[in-house]
C-alpha cells in the first residue's frame, strides 16, 4: 500500500471501545484498536474477513 490506509469504524461501536478498519487496499484488510492506533494494525485476507463477517452477523444479539 502506497498511501495512509482511509480508517473507519463502525456507526454500532462505543466510542471507547472499538477497532478500526481499513478495507481500501485489495490484498488485507487493516484492523487496529483505537486506543492504541501506534501498536500496530493486522492484516487479514479479504476472503477470510469475509468469512468472519458472516459468522458474527450470524451470532445472537445481546
Amino acid at each position: 500500500m502506497t498511501s495512509e490506509p482511509k480508517w473507519r469504524t463502525s456507526t454500532y461501536t462505543k466510542s471507547d471501545s472499538c477497532v478500526e478498519v481499513a478495507d481500501d487496499d485489495p490484498a488485507a484488510i487493516l484492523v487496529r484498536d483505537t486506543k492504541h492506533r501506534d501498536h500496530g494494525r493486522m492484516h487479514v485476507h479479504p476472503p477470510a474477513w469475509t468469512r468472519f463477517i458472516d459468522f458474527t452477523k450470524r451470532l445472537p444479539l445481546d
